[in-house]
């Protein structure tokens, strides 16, 4: 890390401004640090917390980075999980400004980046370290998710591993928009994808911090599809671990039809495209996701979800004030992703057609149906 820190030093005082990551000494060395965001979930830690704490056989630190709770999440980790590390914040810095300062001092060699409303399985994590201590162009490895409620069924977050269509619209193996699939065993393959969820991944923890860990401008949500964007760029790959398996309840945090929720899906979406689409496929494709915006934005509005079409013109204006902020960005990215790469751009996972076609007017609600060629 120090020599990467010493490539990139003419962009680090830039880089941590708008990255808002530290490189400090660490508290403790490990194998593995499970990392825990919390915000006034306490009745989740009191749930699920207990299963996490059996991740793997390997030796593991856990840490929950609290966002400011104020309910009593912090006495309970203190009166019944003082094995549990404890990152206090100072307020609420959303999920990917939560990790990356809840994140500064840890040194393991992996970082386990999981939602408070998981359950694992009984050492979820080994087969998850055999295939990345096994193959070094390895980033990121996302289990199986599926649902909490519905245990036959995939999760919404993530599924079997996420994929990208042309346009940079996100479906899952398992899931297409809305549509889930029953886990009958067909996505049993440990393979590469594009994206890995939020809910529940392992990535590297020097590589995390390299290429500039979350974009903190996006709050919450798809920080980790634009992340994973930017580690495939870098040549590594982002695998799904057909071997391990966990339970995500899902919306925690935001309901998946709430507004601000559509407001934040359709802001990042936009600017994960600035940020790491060719300028060549932007010229084209960035106008083009503007007019589909909007014809999404009709579609609420006809529906009667008033809220939902005023969230997509609030993303728009977002997207355009921030404009000159989002390119500068893109610049220090590259850079980052110049300085560490290994291989050429890993494009494994990004679907040539579109999503909307496939599924709108072909009626294909499977990703069988729609990727059968691993295009």
């Amino acid at each position: 890390m120090r020599l990467l820190t010493a490539q990139l030093a003419k962009d680090e005082k830039a880089a941590r401004t708008i990255f808002d990551i530290e490189y400090e000494e660490p508290i403790e060395s490990s194998n593995c640090t499970v990392a825990i965001l919390n915000y006034n979930g306490e009745h989740y830690l009191e749930s699920y917390l207990p299963t996490v704490l059996y991740s793997s056989t390997a030796l593991t630190n856990y840490t929950v980075i609290d966002n400011g709770s104020t309910d009593g999440s912090l006495e309970y980790l203190e009166d019944w999980h003082p094995e549990v590390e404890l990152v206090r914040l100072t307020k609420n810095y959303g999920f990917a400004g939560g990790y990356n300062r809840g994140l500064k001092h840890v040194d393991s060699k992996y970082t386990v980046i999981l939602n408070s409303d998981v359950i694992v399985e009984k050492y979820w994590l080994d087969p998850i370290f055999d295939m990345m201590n096994t193959d070094k162009e390895i980033g990121i490895v996302q289990p199986k998710i599926l649902s909490l409620e519905k245990r036959n069924e995939f999760e919404y977050a993530g599924a079997a591993g996420g994929w990208l269509d042309t346009l940079g619209y996100p479906f899952c193996r398992g899931r297409i928009f809305d549509a889930l699939e029953e886990d009958n065993g067909q996505y049993n393959t440990t393979e590469e994808v594009f994206w890995a969820s939020g809910a529940a991944m392992v990535v590297r923890t020097k590589l995390f911090k390299a290429l500039g860990g979350f974009d903190k401008d996006y709050f919450a949500h798809m920080e980790e599809i634009d992340f994973c964007w930017r580690v495939k760029r870098a040549g590594y790959k982002v695998m799904i671990c057909a071997n391990s398996t966990v339970y995500h309840l899902g919306g925690g945090t935001l309901d998946y039809g709430n507004p601000h929720k559509t407001f934040l899906n359709f802001r990042n979406n936009l600017n994960t495209l600035l940020k790491n689409e060719s300028i060549s496929a932007l010229l084209w494709k960035f106008p083009l996701r503007l007019i589909l915006d909007g014809v999404a934005g009709i579609k609420f509005l006809v529906s009667g979800n008033t809220a939902s079409t005023v969230s997509i013109l609030k993303s728009h204006f977002s997207v355009y004030r921030s404009m000159a902020h989002t390119l500068r960005k893109r610049v220090l990215y590259n850079r980052l992703i110049k300085g560490n790469r290994i291989n050429h751009e890993s494009r494994y996972g990004r679907y040539s057609g579109s999503i909307l076609i496939a599924y709108y007017l072909k009626g294909r609600k499977k990703f069988n149906e729609i990727v059968s060629n691993k295009s």
